[in-house]
């Protein structure tokens, strides 16, 4: 099995080049979803984040309200860590399952090529852990409008939440390829069909 991370700022497309790589035929997993599965009603994690951040950060049904969450951390960066410390040892615990599913796999096992889309990958030190490296990237204006338009933010709050992570400058230093999504939908894909391409080569 070939382990791949990828990772990229906010709003850099790496959810759509996760996307391609699972329709070539890679096996996918976002960490985001781990991480919200770990933050709901009944998980560990839920009470942990509810005792460090009270019970403002709730809504009414009960479950945590990332938005409200999301407005405290990406403006204090050791509330951002506090959430980090609680909730990336269970993602990166869900991903060891997902990485053991995958190795039982009867006959195919080997021939996989997995791939974790993980936005703090190297900030987290998690990306030794894979076998290659992609950092998907965009010019800094078009990250800027598309986290604006997605996540419904101010230039200000959109700015904020782009700063409070690694360049993308810096983590291209760490990738052994690269997707630049700036262009168009068909211009990505055939970056990312010529980085399946290595991939297979890599098994």
């Amino acid at each position: 099995m070939l382990k791949v991370g990828l990772t990229g700022g906010i709003a850099s497309g790496k959810s759509h080049v996760l996307s391609i790589l699972e329709e070539l035929g890679c096996e996918v997993l976002d960490a985001d979803d781990l991480a919200h599965a770990a933050i709901a009603p009944g998980e560990p994690a839920y009470s942990d984040i509810v005792e460090s951040f009270g019970k403002g950060v709730l809504a009414p049904d009960g479950t945590i309200n990332r938005a409200s969450l999301g407005r405290i951390v990406f403006a204090d960066s050791d509330a951002r860590a506090r959430l980090n410390a609680i909730v990336h040892p269970r993602v990166f615990e869900a991903q060891k399952r997902w990485f053991d599913e995958l190795t039982r796999r009867p006959n195919d096992g080997p021939s996989i090529i997995a791939v974790v889309d993980a936005a703090l990958m190297i900030e987290t030190g998690s990306y030794r852990g894979y076998d290659c490296v992609v950092v998907v990237h965009c010019l800094s204006e078009i990250q800027l409008v598309r986290l604006m338009s997605r996540n419904k933010l101010t230039r200000e709050e959109a700015l904020k939440r782009i700063e409070s992570q690694m360049p993308s400058a810096e983590k291209l230093k760490y990738a052994d390829y690269e997707i630049d999504t700036s262009g168009t939908f068909d211009e990505t894909r055939i970056q990312v069909e010529n980085l399946y391409k290595k991939l297979k080569e890599r098994k």
